[in-house]
């Protein structure tokens, strides 16, 4: 394919491109920024289940900027794209160091690890589904403190069924439990910031 080639089909998809964005107009753009909102609103309850919902709010807000309203209100520039990606790394560097100081600080081995991170979603997707008796905000206390308990539970079993006693494993399951609940804490926080970037970055 030689360069004349590759440049018809460039100006070719630019321009069809521009008859999309002419087609589509303001309503289309009121759309995108809805969509937009809501897919970064359903990742961010998908941390609760240890899914990457931030970087997947980051990636929606990218193509966002990338094929979205380049201009006017609801436009989102560079600088609002890189502050949702530095709080997207900060809820990793959280969950890290929450784990770090969990059950691996207190010795877990690796199956145990393994088995604690199964214990945790199915643990938070439980919770979701049941709910605590708060209005609104049921539903995520729950899975976050059931993902703790979920955590616990594989840790110990983990632990147990690799030949340690009881007590070794209840101690690594206590550990398990608090690294999981401020690591699913501290990145649902964080993935709070990045949903308010984009919603702050569509409106004003």
């Amino acid at each position: 394919m030689n360069l004349s080639t590759i440049f018809l089909i460039t100006l070719q998809m630019q321009q069809s491109t521009e008859g999309w964005s002419r087609w589509v107009g303001p309503t289309g753009s009121v759309l995108s920024a809805v969509v937009l909102v809501l897919v970064c609103f359903i990742a961010w309850g998908a941390n609760l289940v240890t899914l990457p919902g931030n970087w997947i709010s980051v990636a929606a807000m990218a193509l966002y900027v990338w094929l979205g309203p380049s201009e006017g209100r609801l436009s989102i520039g560079i600088t609002t794209l890189v502050v949702a990606f530095v709080f997207a790394l900060l809820g990793e560097v959280i969950e890290f160091v929450a784990s770090a100081f969990g059950a691996r600080r207190a010795g877990a081995s690796r199956r145990s690890t393994i088995f604690a991170v199964i214990g945790s979603m199915i643990g938070a997707l439980t919770g979701a589904m049941v709910g605590l008796p708060v209005p609104v905000v049921g539903s995520v206390l729950a899975a976050i403190l059931f993902a703790g308990l979920g955590a616990t539970s594989g840790a110990i079993y983990g632990e147990w069924t690799d030949g340690r006693s009881w007590k070794e494993s209840w101690a690594i399951g206590q550990a398990a439990f608090w690294g999981r609940t401020f690591g699913t804490l501290g990145k649902f926080i964080a993935g709070f910031a990045v949903v308010l970037a984009a919603v702050l970055g569509v409106v004003f």
